[in-house]
C-alpha cells in the first residue's frame, strides 16, 4: 500500500511538472530563471500533496484534495471565477439553459405545518395538466412520505429523465384526502420573460396599462432562450397596439453575454453595443444592426442594486444610445466576462474571468475591491429617475412580487402595495407619450406682403429675368 502511494505521488508529480513545462514551451519566450521558478513552485505543490496523502492522520480522498487545491487557486482570483465539480455541473447547466427533466412545479416547506407544499405550478407543464395547483401538499413521492423532507431531497426526487414516470399523492388545497397521481416527466423550460399578472388562460399579461397601451416585461435571467422569449412577448404587445414599454431588470443577476448583445440589438439600429478586452483573449466589439429593431416608442428600464452583468450591458447600452430612460438605483457593478472551460472531457468545468467589458461610452462598469461610492462603476439611472429603496422596502417588494407570481386566480393580491420604482418608470413613459402626441407649433411669422407687379426690364437687366437652373428638391428622411 505504501509503495502504491509513493508511485502514485511520483506519477502525480511527473504529470504536474509535464503540464508546467508544456505551458513553458508554448508560452512566449520566458527567461530560464522563470522556468526554474515555475518548476520549484510545481514541485512545492506536488510535495505538499504527497505529504498530506502519506502522513495525514487518516486517509484522505485524492479527489477531495485535488478539488480543494483547485478551489483554493481560483478563490485567490476574484469572486466570479470558480471550479464546478462533476456533481455540481448538472445544476450549473440547468441555470444556464433554464431546462431540466421534471414535472414543472415550484415547491417549498410550509413554515406553518412543515409539509412539502406547492408554491405554484408552471403553466403548461405535466404538473399543471395533472391539476396540481398552488397550496397543494405533496403527501408522498414513490410511496415515501414527505414528512421531514428537506427541500434539496424533494427536488432531487421530483426531477429525473424526461419520459420517466413519478408516482405521488397530493392533498389539494382546502381538502384533507390524498389523491394518487402518476405524472410523466418532461423537459421543463423555465421562462425568463414574465409579465405583471396572469391572464384568464394562465398566460402572462404583458400589457400593464391598457388605456395608454404601455407594456411591461420582466426579465429574470439572461439564459439560452431569453431573446426568443422577449421577441415573442414584444410581438404580442405590438399586435395589441403597444405605444410604450417598461423593461424590468431588477434582481436580474445576468447570464449569457450573447443574450445581452442580442437583446440590446433589438432596440438600437446602429452603433456599438459592448466591447470586451482581456490579457490572453482577443478584443471583441459588438455592433447593432437595423434589421429586426423595435423602435418608434418610448422605453424605460428599471434596475436596482441587484441588477448585474448582462443586465448592466443592456441598460448601459440603451442609456448611452439614449434609447431608454434608466429608472431606479445604481446597479451592482460587474464588468467582467467569465468563460466556462470544460475539464475532464466535459465532466467538470472551470468558470474563469478572462476579460472585462466596456459600455459604448467607454465608461467603467466594474466595481473593483475598495471602490468608493464616488467612483465610476455600475449603471446610474437618469438624474430625474433615481430612486433607491430602503432594505425593508426591498423586502416588501420581493414578497409582493412572489405573491403575484403564484398561479392561483382565487388568491387575493395586495392591491395597496405601491411599487415606487415602477410608478416612476410609468410616469416617464406616459410623459414621453404625451410629448410625442403634442402637435407641432405653427410659426408666428407674418405672411409676406405681395410684391408689386414687376416693371418691364431694362435692356441692361434682361439677363436677370432669364430662366435659372432648377433648385434641387428638398428630401425629408425619417431616421
Amino acid at each position: 500500500m505504501q509503495k502504491f502511494r509513493l508511485i502514485s505521488s511520483s506519477l502525480f508529480l511527473s504529470v504536474v511538472l509535464s503540464l508546467a513545462f508544456s505551458q513553458s514551451l508554448y508560452a512566449d519566450e520566458k527567461p530560464k530563471e522563470k522556468d526554474d521558478d515555475y518548476y520549484q513552485m510545481m514541485k512545492l505543490f506536488a510535495d505538499t500533496y504527497e505529504q498530506i496523502e502519506r502522513n495525514y492522520v487518516k486517509d484522505v480522498d485524492r479527489r477531495i484534495l485535488l478539488e480543494a487545491a483547485i478551489r483554493g487557486m481560483v478563490k485567490e482570483l476574484d469572486q466570479y471565477s470558480n471550479y464546478i465539480s462533476p456533481k455540481d455541473l448538472s445544476r450549473f447547466n440547468q441555470v444556464v439553459e433554464q431546462e431540466f427533466g421534471g414535472i414543472g412545479i415550484q415547491v417549498h416547506i410550509d413554515e406553518h405545518n412543515g409539509r412539502l407544499t406547492v408554491m405554484t405550478p408552471l403553466p403548461g407543464t405535466p404538473a399543471y395538466k395533472a391539476g396540481i395547483r398552488a397550496g397543494d401538499i405533496i403527501d408522498k413521492i414513490e410511496g415515501k412520505t414527505t414528512k421531514g423532507f428537506t427541500l434539496p431531497e424533494a427536488i432531487k426526487t421530483l426531477k429525473g429523465r424526461a419520459g420517466e414516470k413519478v408516482s405521488m399523492s397530493v392533498i389539494h388545497k382546502g381538502t384533507s384526502e390524498p389523491i394518487p397521481l402518476t405524472i410523466t416527466r418532461e423537459i421543463i423550460h423555465v421562462a425568463t420573460v414574465l409579465g405583471d399578472t396572469y391572464k384568464k388562460d394562465d398566460a402572462w399579461d404583458f400589457m400593464i396599462n391598457k388605456k395608454d397601451k404601455i407594456g411591461y416585461i420582466r426579465l429574470t435571467h439572461f439564459s439560452r432562450h431569453s431573446s426568443e422569449e422577449l421577441r415573442a412577448a414584444i410581438d404580442e404587445l405590438k399586435k395589441q397596439g403597444m405605444k410604450g414599454l417598461i423593461l424590468d431588470l431588477r434582481f436580474n443577476p445576468g447570464g449569457l453575454l450573447s443574450q445581452a448583445t442580442e437583446i440590446s440589438d433589438m432596440f438600437i439600429e446602429s452603433g456599438k453595443i459592448v466591447s470586451t478586452a482581456g490579457r490572453n483573449s482577443r478584443n471583441r466589439k459588438w455592433e447593432a444592426t437595423k434589421e429586426g429593431t423595435y423602435s418608434g416608442f418610448p422605453m424605460a428600464i428599471i434596475v436596482n442594486r441587484y441588477s448585474a452583468s448582462a443586465s448592466e450591458i443592456v441598460s448601459a447600452c440603451l442609456q448611452d444610445h439614449k434609447r431608454a430612460a434608466i429608472v431606479g438605483e445604481r446597479t451592482w457593478g460587474k464588468g467582467s466576462v467569465q468563460n466556462v472551460i470544460e475539464l475532464e472531457k466535459g465532466e467538470s468545468a472551470l468558470k474563469l474571468t478572462t476579460a472585462s467589458y466596456h459600455r459604448p461610452s467607454g465608461k467603467n462598469i466594474h466595481r473593483f475591491p475598495g471602490s468608493k461610492a464616488t467612483d465610476v462603476w455600475g449603471v446610474t439611472p437618469d438624474e430625474k429617475y433615481r430612486l433607491r429603496l430602503k432594505d425593508e422596502e426591498l423586502e416588501d417588494l420581493g414578497e409582493y412580487r412572489r405573491n403575484r407570481d403564484i398561479l392561483d386566480h382565487s388568491a387575493k393580491h395586495d392591491e395597496q402595495f405601491n411599487d415606487k420604482q415602477l410608478d416612476l418608470a410609468m410616469k416617464y413613459v406616459e410623459t414621453a407619450l404625451k410629448d410625442k402626441a403634442k402637435p407641432t407649433k405653427k410659426s408666428d411669422a407674418k405672411k409676406p406682403k405681395k410684391k408689386p407687379a414687376p416693371k418691364a426690364a431694362k435692356p441692361a437687366n434682361k439677363a436677370a429675368g432669364l430662366p435659372q437652373p432648377a433648385k434641387a428638391k428638398i428630401v425629408i428622411q425619417t431616421t
